[in-house]
Formats: structure tokens, sequence, C-alpha cells
């Protein structure tokens, strides 16, 4: 095993060595940010799965990243489409190659079946993970028994999980609340006439019974629907009130748009319209994910479609009471309109989107699954996957082809985390029709010799004994030297897909950092000093951290 120094030498050789090419003129754009290499690893390590179907699976194909048997090592459940759903248990070891394999859920085959997408959660606040399905007709809420196997709740937990076709989800914990608020994003109205024109279905949240006891007994149609496929709850001016933002394929539905929904206690949701200062976005809405890129407090949104993506940032017209964005993504260099690489020009397909630091400079990157939705002439078909990486100028810089990512693949949902806790981010990819992609980071090195980029730390949040014990809606921050990054912890967004674990944060050639967390009540906790390339647990009221040990 390295030593500290010997790791501290070989990060500082790496950043010297992108310094030099670009001093070299390899380079077209500025770039002192390392690039990471990826390695396609889904057959060696035991990966066999394709998410596929007719029209009505032309959206989803997602995936749930998670610990499901408590070794703390990330498991994947898989949507499948007119395929089963499959689960597949990390059996890797530290710092070696990627390995799964695949485990029973104790599921019946028909509740594997029409599934779009998955996301964890600890609905019933027993700190093992849960699992919410969306499906072609009945959602199903998930019950983990802490050993990969799980059993459908829909029925003790009053949850009607509708016959819809639901293609989006996220989750909360509302202000005095024991149990998660749940939002349920619904693509077209297969039942209606004429469809899928004009004929969107609405959306549904559902806000848990009150008592003791978790229930959902009464579920609110978010009317008008246009046609989602992606949400997030978000706190998009941290009055600690949570809404909900929908990303809406505007395609099906004249006068469609993106939404942000007010949440208020003691009222019913309303839709922000034009008198509230909400700007009419028309795209394709995809994918969705949102980061805080300038640690103002007000998180970025990014925003795929057909077409380019947005990048957007509040206005300076905006106050805590006026929702107002303007795009920043041509500004940016984070438009990813067309393939980057090959001879097809038509306009790029975006769904999932993902911000995460990559190459551990301490930047954030944004990652994004591409391809066309079938056969449209109309856009590219050759059409890879993005990586932009952040840069120390504020833009990004696009180098998927250069990171191994740009294979000739139609993705969906995906993911990134560190499946073998080397300190490096994986990419897991659901594509339809084709088989799942799964990409081993191995950094500045070679698959036979990974190399470190950056330092690193991960970070796991707990509150025992309370409420939403996985800590959803909390604000991890990081701070290095005199710089801060920050992150909040989130169930939604993406494109089908979530995560919840280990969060992780590149520290570029810092050696310690200071955490704290804005708990989900608003409560700060008191100032962690821990050491970089480390995996950290933080209780609630603990007056250390915990070191976890791979």
């Amino acid at each position: 095993m390295r030593t500290a120094q010997a790791l501290l030498l070989s990060v500082a050789a790496t950043f010297a060595a992108a310094s030099s090419s670009h001093a070299n003129g390899e380079r077209d754009e500025p770039s002192l940010a390392p690039i990471p290499r990826f390695v396609e690893q889904a057959v060696q390590a035991g990966l066999a799965h394709s998410y596929d179907g007719p029209w009505e699976y032309f959206v989803g194909g997602g995936v749930a990243i998670f610990d499901c048997n408590g070794d703390r090592k990330s498991d994947l459940f898989l949507a499948g489409g007119k395929n089963p759903a499959a689960l597949y248990v990390n059996t890797g070891s530290p710092g070696d190659p990627l390995a799964f394999q695949a485990q029973d859920t104790g599921l019946s085959d028909r509740h594997r079946e029409r599934v779009l997408g998955a996301y964890p959660l600890d609905v019933n606040n027993d700190d093992i993970l849960d699992l919410v399905i969306l499906r072609l007709g009945e959602n199903l809420l998930l019950q983990g028994t802490g050993d990969c196997r799980f059993e459908v709740a829909n029925r003790a937990l009053g949850f009607d999980g509708g016959r819809d076709w639901t293609t989006g989800f996220s989750a909360t914990w509302e202000t005095g609340a024991t149990y998660p608020t749940l939002a349920f994003g619904n693509y077209v109205d297969r039942s209606a006439p004429g469809s899928p024109w004009g004929t969107c279905h609405d959306n549904v949240l559902a806000r848990p019974d009150p008592g003791t006891v978790p229930g959902y007994s009464e579920l609110f149609r978010l009317s008008p629907g246009y046609c989602s496929l992606s949400l997030m709850f978000t706190d998009w001016n941290r009055s600690g009130e949570p809404s909900l933002r929908i990303s809406n394929d505007r395609h099906y539905y004249r006068g469609g748009q993106e939404q942000l929904w007010a949440l208020p206690a003691d009222r019913p949701p309303r839709p922000y319209r034009s008198s509230d200062g909400w700007r009419s976005v028309k795209i394709w809405g995809m994918g969705i994910a949102s980061i805080d890129l300038n640690v103002d407090g007000f998180p970025e949104y990014a925003l795929t479609s057909m077409g380019d993506t947005k990048l957007q940032t509040l206005d300076d017209e905006a106050d805590e009471t006026v929702p107002v964005y303007r795009d920043v993504a041509f500004d940016r260099g984070a438009t990813a309109h067309r393939p980057y690489t090959g001879e097809d020009l038509r306009p790029s397909t975006g769904w999932h989107a993902e911000f995460q630091d990559v190459n551990n400079d301490s930047l954030w990157d944004l990652f994004i699954a591409k391809g066309n939705v079938e056969a449209m002439p109309d856009f590219a078909a050759f059409d890879p996957d993005n990586l932009l990486l952040g840069q120390w100028t504020d833009r990004f810089l696009e180098v998927g082809g250069e990171a191994g990512i740009a294979l000739d693949r139609r993705g969906r949902g995906a993911g990134l985390a560190d499946f073998n806790n080397d300190g490096l981010l994986d990419l897991v990819v659901v594509n339809r029709g084709a088989p799942v992609s799964l990409f081993r980071n191995v950094g500045a090195g070679t698959d036979e010799r990974p190399r470190p980029l950056g330092n690193w730390l991960a970070v796991d949040l707990r509150q025992p004994g309370k409420p939403n014990s996985r800590a959803v809606g909390a604000r991890i921050s990081v701070k290095i030297g005199n710089r801060t990054v920050v992150r909040d912890v989130q169930v939604g967004g993406g494109h089908a897909s979530g995560q919840l674990g280990f969060v992780h944060f590149g520290l570029g050639v810092s050696e310690r950092a200071q955490v704290r967390i804005r708990w989900p009540d608003g409560d700060w906790s008191h100032s962690y000093r821990v050491f970089a390339n480390s995996h950290v647990i933080v209780e609630r009221g603990a007056a250390q951290a915990r070191l976890w040990y791979p």
C-alpha cells in the first residue's frame, strides 16, 4: 500500500503532466484538469443485462446504486423493460477489477417485469435501504430485509401504485414529517384517445399519513402534467421548504414546459407561473441534475434534452420569492448539443445527467448519457455519452473520447460510484437494446496498473434513532484550504436512476479537509477534521467522524 507521501507525489505528477500537455499545445482549449481513463469491464465483471422492449420502453432504463446487504459496497438493481429487472451484488475487493454476481431478490417474475427505473430509499426508518420501483403499470414500494431480498409493501403501506407510465421519482422529508414525501413523474396517458399526442398524464405527490405508522392513503394529482421524464425535490431558494422541479418532454403536449411546484405545508401544491416570475422554458426535457457550482447557497440545474443541454442559474432579477433563471450552458461550454466525435453532426439526445468529480480535482464534472430515442432521422444515430470536466476557468471541457466512454450505444439511465473503493468513481450506463456498460476508472494509469488522479473523501451520513435515517436533504460542506465544495444528499433527478451511500468529494492535492453537515432540519454540526483518501461515517451528534476501512 502506498504511503501518503508517495500518493501525494503521484497526484502532483499527474497535475503537472496535465499542465505540460497544455503547454505543448496538445489540446485545443486550456485545461489543467487531468483526464481520467475508463475501461469497459462489464463482461469481465460478470454483468450481463439489457434493457429493451417496444415503443413504451423507448424511455426509462434506470439503475439503483445502493448497499443491499450491509457491507457498504455499492450493489446494482437494473431495470429491464420487457426483460426481468435484475439485482447484481458487488463481490469485488478494494482496488481490484470490478466484480458483480447476480442475486435473487425474492420478488416474483411478475413484479420484476415492465420495470423502467429504480431509486433506493429508507421508507420506514429502519436503516435498511428499500427500493422504489417505477413501472409501466403499478409502481412498487419494496421493503428491504437487509440480505438483498425484498418484499412488496404496497398493501402494508396503503400505497396505490396506480397504472400509469412512470418515468421519474424523487423523495424528501418535509418539515416535522416522520416518513418521506414521494413524487412520481408520469409520461404519456396510454388510455387516452389519440395517444400519444396531447395526452400527458398528471404527476403524483404522495404525502405520508400523520401518525407513527408509515402509510400513503391519500395521493395528490399534480395537474397539468406535461409528460415528465425526470423530477427532483429541491430547495431552490434555501428557504428550508422543498419545491418540486419537473423536466418535461413537451414534444407530446401543446403548451408544455418545464415546471417548478411550490409545496406549502398548509395549502395544496401549486405550480409557479409567469405571475410568480417563472419564465417558460420549452424543451424536450429528459434528465435533470443539480449542484451548487459557485457555493452561493443556490443550486444550478443541468437539463438534458433532444438538442442542447441547459445549465440554469438564478438570474440577478431573482430573489427568495421569484424563481427567475437564465441559461449559462453556452458561456460555460456545457451545451453538448451534437456528438463530439464521429461524422454525425445532427443534434444529440441527452438522458441521464449527473454532477460528480471524476478526476478528484475538487471541481464538479458533468456526465450525460446519450442515445437516439430509437431511429429518429433528425437526431444523431452515433451519439456517445458526454464527460464534461470542470475547469478552473469556470468552463467545462468535453473529454468523453479521451476518457474512453465514446461507445456506439444508446444510453438511458446511469450512475457514477466507487464500486471497488479505490477513491476513483466508476460508471454504469443502462443502454437501450444493448448490454449494460460498466466502466472502471483507472485514473491516470491503465487497467493493469491504475494510478490516482487526486486525493478524495467519501462521506456517509446517519441519523440514529431519528426519522430519515440517511439524512436525505442534508448538505455536506467540505473545506480544503481556503476553498469549500458542497453537495446535497438527494433522492431524485437523473433519468429513472438514483443512488444512496457514500458521497464522493475530490480534494485535489489537499491532505486534510474539514467537514460540516447541515442536517435536514437546518441544524449544523460542528466541524470534523478528517484525512484525505478516507471513507468517513458521520452520525448526528457524534463527537468524531468514524472511519470505515474497505
